[in-house]
């Protein structure tokens, strides 16, 4: 029995084998690299949308348009982060108000040293010539004037004294420009001039007012015989103490129109000075003689002898010469006011 023969695949035919590429032989130098020609750049363009359907982005026909989104805020820049949190002070900030001014005001006239000299050469003056007045008289003297006329001839001299600190508490602060600091710190100037106006006046009043008190003290001691003391003098020491306070205050109106130490003391003395003598040239022609009866009447000397009671005949008490001093000064603190408004520092 014979056995089937099982059929053998067929081999597949074998490729030709590929023959080896030649190897070209090495080129004697390389050429330099050459750029490539610049090529046409084709432009792209955007598919066109069918007939009919609008454009990306663009409304549809019968839409309601939309309102474009708000933009978001920028972000804070530096400067704006740093005044967001600017630095409070734990100390509490007040509104000043005329009581700082004062202090401010009483702080400065008292660490000058021309306070000092002034009220000291002051003093010196009204009690000085005042004890060497009550030394050389007795009581016999004082029958008919009160004990504080020996303060009057100190007075005479010790104006002067009041009326240059006066000047000096408004004219050496511009000298030394010093004023703008003190504009700067209170910018309401009005305010500022008040401040030394009060300070000075209460000072002024104080001292001449206290000279001229003890030296009546004094003579009332050392003159107490029969008969003496008959005549008041305690109004004298309120109106002569009023009289040249108001007349520094005067002066520091002055001092602040004219902005200068030297001419406004200078006008001060003529304002004291010239209305006691020219009534002696002003007697001469009979036209000006009124004039130079009323300049005698209400000079500053003369008014201090009213006040004191000189002449017994007198009972005015000066009173008049009181109010027009009044009048002036304000007159004058007016214009200062208003001129300190106005200009520059």
């Amino acid at each position: 029995m014979t056995t089937p023969e099982t059929p053998q695949p067929q081999a597949q035919p074998q490729q030709p084998a590929q023959p080896p590429a030649p190897q070209q032989a090495p080129a004697a130098q390389a050429p330099a690299p050459q750029a490539p020609a610049p090529q046409p750049v084709a432009v792209a363009t955007a598919p066109q949308p069918p007939h009919g359907v609008p454009p990306h982005g663009a409304p549809l026909p019968g839409a309601t348009p939309m309102a474009p989104a708000p933009a978001a805020p920028a972000p804070p820049s530096a400067w704006q982060q740093a005044m967001n949190n600017a630095y409070t002070s734990p100390i509490p900030i007040k509104r000043t108000n005329l009581g700082h001014a004062l202090s401010s005001e009483w702080t400065k006239i008292k660490s000058v040293r021309s306070t000092m000299w002034t009220l000291g050469v002051f003093l010196l003056l009204v009690i000085g010539i005042g004890l060497l007045a009550v030394a050389q008289t007795d009581d016999a003297d004082y029958v008919d004037v009160p004990y504080t006329i020996p303060a009057f001839f100190g007075l005479i001299l010790g104006q002067i004294c009041l009326i240059t600190l006066g000047v000096l508490v408004t004219s050496s602060e511009y000298g030394t420009g010093m004023i703008r600091t003190t504009f700067t710190a209170s910018p309401q100037r009005s305010r500022v001039l008040a401040a030394k106006a009060l300070v000075f006046f209460v000072i002024a009043f104080v001292v001449s007012a206290g000279s001229i008190f003890f030296v009546g003290l004094v003579a009332s001691g050392a003159h107490s015989g029969p008969g003496v003391g008959e005549v008041s003098w305690i109004d004298t020491v309120f109106k002569g103490g009023l009289y040249v306070s108001l007349l520094g205050v005067l002066a520091l109106a002055v001092g602040s129109i004219l902005r200068h130490s030297a001419g406004a003391i200078t006008t001060m003395l003529g304002v004291v000075l010239v209305p006691a003598i020219m009534p002696a040239f002003l007697g001469i022609w009979s036209s000006t003689e009124k004039l130079g009866e009323k300049m005698e009447e209400y000079n500053a000397i003369s008014s201090l002898a009213e006040i004191f009671k000189i002449d017994s005949s007198l009972d005015g008490g000066g009173g008049g010469q009181l109010v027009l001093l009044v009048v002036v000064t304000a007159a004058a603190l007016v214009g200062a006011f208003a001129l300190l408004e106005k200009r520059d520092v």
